[in-house]
């Protein structure tokens, strides 16, 4: 659900791409502090959904010149460093009218946009524990190695994060909604909980 002019899809100066970059990690950093001193004993019931783990998926929309677009962000919590994953159409504004009407070749690593805080509209971030986060990391490389095409209406942005979601046993919305809409769906449908745990059989 995105579409990029041809300025937003030239290569930006490096010291503009390490701008970015810094800005994105410091909010990674930001939204998940390293805790420094020794943690407590929860005495919290497990799967109350308040509890993070060291390594997480961020569900997020952003603007742009459409609809907006939605993708994941997600990494480990002690580092700065983000990995992208979404779903949209490959080159200009054309593959993106035309992926209206039938599907068109796609892109699913890091957009226009998709490292800029001031673009955000809606963020939900789950957390996982290690072993469960090596298969859901695996299981969003796969799905960007087999999602070759886009197209507006069946395998589009929200789809894309939806079958992530569904991966990390989330309830999802419908995938017809604005990405800002979707996400805060998501986020409102699994009630806000923050810590996913996968079924042993994944």
């Amino acid at each position: 659900m995105e579409t990029r002019t041809g300025s937003e899809r030239s290569i930006p100066h490096k010291r503009e791409i390490h701008k970015r970059t810094a800005d994105a990690n410091a909010l990674a950093s930001g939204e998940a502090p390293i805790e420094s001193k020794p943690a407590r004993q929860s005495t919290r019931k497990p799967g109350s959904g308040s509890a993070k783990g060291p390594y997480y998926v961020d569900f997020r929309a952003r603007t742009a010149a459409s609809w907006g677009h939605a993708f994941v962000w997600y990494g480990k919590t002690s580092e700065r460093a983000v990995e992208v994953a979404g779903l949209t159409p490959a080159g200009d504004t054309l593959p993106y009218i035309i992926g209206h009407l039938t599907w068109v070749p796609s892109e699913t690593g890091a957009s226009y946009g998709d490292l800029d805080p001031q673009y955000l509209t809606a963020s939900y971030r789950v957390y996982l524990n290690e072993p469960d986060a090596k298969k859901a990391f695996a299981y969003i490389k796969k799905l960007q190695a087999s999602s070759p095409v886009w197209n507006a209406e069946t395998t589009n942005c929200n789809a894309f994060i939806g079958s992530i979601a569904s991966f990390l046993g989330l309830k999802t919305p419908v995938r017809w909604k604005r990405p800002e809409d979707y996400v805060n769906s998501l986020k409102e449908m699994n009630g806000g909980r923050q810590m996913v745990q996968l079924a042993a059989e994944q």
